[in-house]
C-alpha cells in the first residue's frame, strides 16, 4: 500500500519548515549516515498514532527569479498535483493577508481535503485571534504552535481523517513491478518507449490509480512486468521542467510501488548532485536498484571509457555498491535488451530468502575471521542470526548488547553475508537485537 502525502503549503515566514520537522521528529536525524547521500529536507516519512505517511515541505521549493505571489502560487499548485491532505498554514500574529486569501482561492479550487493550522499562537491568551481565519473558507482554524509544539495533535486528527482508503490495483505476486527515476531529460520516457518497443508483447496500458500515472504491463519470455510511469514524466510546464526539487517529489510515489528502481543517468551529462539525492530515496526505501547509463551512443568511447565511467559512478554513488550498472542508448535501442535480465537478477534477489542455519555457519565464519569488536572492555556476542523479511532483504543478529554492534563490523557481516548470497542489486538490511 502506498502511503498517503501530505503537503505543507502557506506564504513564506508562517513556519512551515518549523511544522514540517516537529511532525518528522527525529525521522531526518535517525537515517543511517551513508557516505555519498546528499539530503534535501523538503520530503520525509512521518507517523501519526496508527497511520503512516510522507509529509512534503514546500517552502524548499525554489521557483527561481519569480515575483513573490507568483512563488507562493507556483508552489501551492505542485502541493495540490502531488499531495492527498494539504495543511494550509497562516501566522496567526500577522492575520489574515492578501497572501493568505491567494492560496486560499488556489486550494478551495483543488477539491482536495485542506486542513486550515493558525501558527504562533503561542499561549491561551492569543486563541482570540484564530477567529478571523474562519474567512478563509476551510472551517474550524486550528491553533497550534509550532515553536512549542502545541495543538498539532489535534490537526494531525483532522489531517488523518482525510486519508482515503488505498484502492490501489493488487498485481500478481510474479509480476516484477520497476519505475524509471532521474533528473528531467536523462531519457526516462524514451527508455520506457523502447522497452515497449519491438519483441514485446504489450498486454495493457492500465491507468494508474495514482492521479494520472499510467502503468505499462506487459509480458516478456513468459514474464510479466509492469513500468510505473510517473505522471511527471508526461507533464510538461515551466514549474516542473525548470524546479529540480520537483524531480525528487515526482519519483518518490513511483519508488514506493516498486519493486526495482532504475535510476536513469545521462551519460552526455555526466553525474550531478541531484542524481545522489534522486538515487537515495530509492536506497532508503529499500528497492532493488539499477544503474542504467543512458545516451551512450553519444560519448566518444575508447576501450576504457565505459570502466572509467563506471569507476566514477561508483565514486558517488557509495551507497549504492551492490547495484548494478547498465550502459545503453535508448535512442538507438543499442544494448537495451541487456537491461531485463538484470532486472530480473535484481528482483530475484531482493525477495530471497536465506535458510537460518546456512545464515549462522556464514556468521559464525566470519566471527573467527574477524573477532566481534570490545567497547570499554566489553565485548560483543553474536547468539545466532535470522532472516525476519524479504523487500528488501533484513537479518536479525541477536547479541548480548546491541550498542556494541558498531557500523564497522555491521558492515563487515554485510559483505560476508554478500559474499556468500549474492544479493546482487538489492540493499540488505542488518538489526541488532538484545536476546531476551
Amino acid at each position: 500500500m502506498t502511503k498517503p502525502v501530505v503537503a505543507i503549503v502557506g506564504r513564506p515566514n508562517v513556519g512551515k519548515s518549523t511544522i514540517f520537522n516537529r511532525i518528522v521528529g527525529e525521522r531526518i536525524s535517525i537515517v543511517e549516515d551513508v557516505p555519498g547521500v546528499t539530503r534535501d529536507r523538503i520530503y520525509s516519512s512521518a507517523e501519526w498514532l496508527t497511520h503512516d505517511f510522507n509529509i512534503i515541505d514546500t517552502g524548499g521549493i525554489e521557483i527561481g527569479d519569480e515575483p513573490f505571489l507568483e512563488q507562493i502560487r507556483q508552489q501551492a499548485e505542485i502541493a495540490i498535483d502531488e499531495a492527498d491532505v494539504i495543511v494550509f498554514l497562516t501566522n496567526g500574529r500577522e492575520g489574515v493577508t492578501a497572501a493568505d486569501e491567494m492560496v486560499a482561492k488556489i486550494l478551495y479550487r483543488s477539491k482536495k481535503p485542506v486542513v486550515l493550522a493558525v501558527n504562533k499562537i503561542d499561549n491561551p491568551e492569543m486563541r482570540e485571534q484564530v477567529y478571523e481565519f474562519y474567512s478563509l473558507g476551510f472551517g474550524d482554524p486550528y491553533p497550534i504552535s509550532g515553536s512549542h509544539g502545541l495543538g498539532l495533535g489535534d490537526m494531525l486528527d483532522a489531517v488523518a481523517k482525510s486519508f482515503k482508503q488505498d484502492t490501489e490495483e493488487q498485481y500478481a505476486e510474479d509480476v516484477i513491478k520497476f519505475s524509471l527515476i532521474g533528473r528531467p531529460n536523462v531519457g526516462k520516457s524514451s527508455l520506457v518507449n523502447a522497452l515497449l518497443g519491438e519483441d514485446r508483447v504489450i498486454v495493457s496500458d492500465v491507468a494508474g490509480t495514482t492521479r494520472d500515472a499510467i502503468d505499462s504491463s506487459y509480458t516478456y519470455q513468459d514474464q510479466e512486468y509492469v513500468i510505473i510511469d510517473t505522471a511527471g514524466m508526461r507533464k510538461k510546464g515551466k514549474v516542473y521542467e525548470t524546479t529540480e526539487k520537483y524531480s525528487v517529489l515526482r519519483a518518490l510515489r513511483a519508488i514506493e510501488r516498486s519493486d526495482v528502481v532504475l535510476v536513469v543517468l545521462n551519460a552526455e551529462e555526466g553525474i550531478r548532485e541531484q542524481d545522489k539525492k534522486i538515487a537515495g530515496y530509492a536506497h532508503e526505501a529499500g528497492r532493488a536498484v539499477v544503474i542504467v547509463i543512458n545516451k551512450w551512443d553519444a560519448v566518444d568511447k575508447d576501450e576504457k571509457t565505459m570502466k572509467n565511467f563506471e569507476e566514477k559512478v561508483r565514486d558517488h554513488f557509495q551507497f549504492l555498491d551492490y547495484a548494478p550498472i547498465v550502459f545503453l542508448s535508448a535512442k538507438t535501442k543499442k544494448r537495451v535488451h541487456t537491461l531485463i535480465p538484470v532486472i530480473n537478477t535484481a528482483s530475484e534477489n531482493h525477495s530471497l530468502r536465506v535458510q537460518s542455519s546456512i545464515l549462522n555457519e556464514v556468521i559464525m565464519d566470519a566471527v573467527a575471521m574477524n573477532p566481534t569488536p570490545t567497547d570499554n572492555g566489553k565485548r560483543l556476542r553474536i547468539y545466532y542470526a535470522t532472516q525476519v523479511a524479504v523487500k528488501p532483504p533484513t537479518f536479525v543478529v541477536f547479541v548480548n548488547e546491541p550498542e556494541l554492534m558498531h557500523f564497522s563490523y555491521e558492515r563487515f557481516l554485510e559483505n560476508r553475508i554478500r559474499e556468500a548470497f549474492g544479493f546482487v542489486g538489492t540493499p540488505i538490511r542488518i538489526l541488532a537485537r538484545a536476546r531476551k
